[in-house]
């Protein structure tokens, strides 16, 4: 057995036996913080150009991002020139607020103000780690010395700040972050932050935004809960600081340890658009806003149409969004299961027939179109598909509404078909399967003329009388018959050619267009013996219709029966 496990050690949570956050319930969008244009960007293999930071800009302010942090300027003379056509170019709109990143270091502040010159609306944002292991292994410091770091660069930005704002009126805010929260004792964590606030000044009505980084995911998504609501409890300076998270994704549970994070205490989220970032990437801010929107809340942002920002996303990182990435994936919305389909299909006619304010359709925890997507894809069919998903197909699709008793026929054909062709078969094709089997079906048995007319008997009782010819074994045989109704007396014509084998046992028909095209599709069910068998006709008059139904019904079977001849 491999044991390489015996390498690592498990995290130690800390003790918070009277932690409040399970109680607590997210009712209102925090204050989101894309961080694609530079957390997103540097963990790009080819990072983004000017043109495409302008159109993911762009796009990240229609959205509704009102807080954008669009590079490290001091890194280098890329970061630099984008942020300053951004700025020179009125990019910005009003109401956005940049935000830069940059290092406690004086010479790496310095540029950034330099950056910054001319923004309206600025959040400086600088960090320092202050993790046991990166004092121990980077940088050979104690915790005091991390500390000096940290008011050190506060001590430089509250004067640059204060000359900024004389020469060009600029409104900077601060935003502070002890990397590497998660791995840092909290006691370590509250002290620095509490410094930090002292050394920037910070009051209830000017706020520091501290940012507490799961940099590298250590644990259980609880367990950074416990660790916010610790920092929440114990920071001397709470009342002057707006709590944010910043989770990265290295067990899978960004997303999770946001929503408990913002229920322990934080109001702010950091993340990017489908979670791109170093390593496993960044918080998903398109998940937990959607997240929000599927418990009725709203999340002050719009990705109603989710389709171009997929496509803006995958152009500029040349990162494809997986199928399965929920809400904006491919197939999110799409069931292939026989069970999920019958389902789907029954909470759509559910909603259609049941005006209800709320969204009720299993399997589908929002309404595909409310991200701008269609209903036609909600349903493919492969060779796990069900009875009903071929129904649904056709309902949703063509707007044939089959009976619910010839679902397990047709939906057998289709199955049969893509056992054959080992392979999803498109809606287009579906079709085909239902086209050769019900509407072209024309032997052994071909209606040739029709002609039906009502006779009043006298005493009130009316008869239907039905005269035509019906080609068979190259022969045409002139064929008529009474009957209550055309049904009746068609099948009492049939007689005439020795078809008496056949009995009705179901019809239902409805209109497949509108207006003066309009056609009517009637579906008639037959037996013969213990076999049911479905046929389809299709005319303008209904009684022609349903006449079509029978011969197409009678045709598919004794076709069946000369194959097997």
């Amino acid at each position: 057995m491999n044991e390489g496990f015996k390498k690592y050690k498990a995290f130690q949570p800390i003790y918070l036996p009277d932690r409040t956050w399970p109680n607590q319930r997210i009712t209102q969008a925090p204050i989101w913080c894309s961080v694609d244009l530079r957390d997103g960007n540097q963990a790009l293999v080819n990072p983004m150009n000017l043109e495409q930071k302008l159109l993911f800009f762009r796009m990240l302010t229609k959205i509704g991002f009102r807080e954008i942090e669009v590079g490290f300027p001091a890194s280098s003379e890329t970061e630099y020139e984008i942020l300053r056509a951004l700025i020179e170019e009125g990019e910005i709109p009003e109401g956005v607020t940049i935000q830069v990143l940059v290092q406690a270091r004086e010479h790496l502040i310095r540029k950034t103000f330099e950056a910054i010159r001319g923004a309206k609306n600025v959040i400086v944002h600088f960090y320092n780690s202050t993790s046991t292991l990166q004092r121990k292994v980077v940088f050979e410091a104690s915790m005091e010395e991390i500390v000096a770091i940290a008011v050190e660069g506060a001590r430089l930005i509250r004067q640059l700040t204060e000359e900024e704002r004389k020469k060009y009126g600029t409104n900077i805010r601060y935003e502070y972050s002890p990397e590497s929260f998660s791995g840092t004792e909290m006691e370590n964590a509250v002290l620095i932050c509490d410094r930090v606030l002292e050394e920037l000044g910070a009051t209830p009505k000017e706020q520091v935004i501290l940012n507490l980084p799961n940099t590298v995911e250590l644990a259980t998504p609880n367990v950074y809960a416990d660790q916010v609501e610790y920092f929440c409890r114990h920071l001397r300076y709470r009342d002057s600081a707006l709590i944010s998270l910043h989770p990265h994704n290295d067990r899978g549970t960004a997303t999770a340890a946001t929503e408990l994070g913002l229920m322990a205490g934080a109001a702010r989220v950091e993340g990017t658009l489908f979670g791109n970032g170093e390593r496993t990437g960044n918080a998903d801010l398109m998940n937990l806003a959607m997240n929000l929107y599927s418990q009725g809340i709203d999340p002050k942002l719009d990705f109603s149409n989710m389709n171009h920002i997929r496509r803006v996303y995958e152009e500029s990182t040349q990162i494809k969004v997986s199928p399965r990435h929920p809400y904006a994936g491919e197939l999110v919305f799409t069931a292939f299961s026989g069970s999920h389909q019958d389902a789907i299909n029954k909470g759509v006619r559910y909603m259609a027939k049941h005006p209800s304010p709320y969204w009720e359709v299993p399997y589908l925890p929002i309404d595909p179109a409310d991200l701008g997507r269609q209903y036609e894809p909600i349903i493919r069919i492969n060779s796990q598909s069900g009875k009903g998903g071929a129904a649904f197909v056709m309902q949703q699709t063509f707007g044939y509404t089959l009976p619910k008793a010839m679902h397990g026929e047709f939906g057998a054909l289709v199955k049969k078909a893509c056992d054959a062709a080992g392979r999803e078969l498109s809606a287009a094709e579906v079709f085909d399967i239902f086209k050769k089997e019900y509407l072209t079906v024309s032997s052994p048995y071909h209606l040739l003329t029709y002609k039906i007319f009502a006779k009043d008997e006298g005493s009130g009782e009316v008869t239907v009388d039905f005269e035509g010819s019906v080609r068979y074994d190259h022969c045409t045989r002139q064929i008529s018959g009474k009957g209550n109704g055309p049904i009746d007396a068609f099948f009492h014509a049939l007689n005439t050619l020795g078809l008496t084998q056949y009995q009705f046992v179901s019809y239902s028909e409805h209109a497949v267009s509108s207006g003066a095209d309009s056609k009517a599709v009637s579906y008639i069910q037959l037996r013969r013996g213990q076999e049911t068998v479905f046929g389809v006709g299709i005319d303008s008059n209904i009684s022609i219709a349903s006449i079509k139904g029978i011969i197409c019904a009678i045709n598919r079977k004794e076709g069946q029966k000369q194959k097997a001849i």
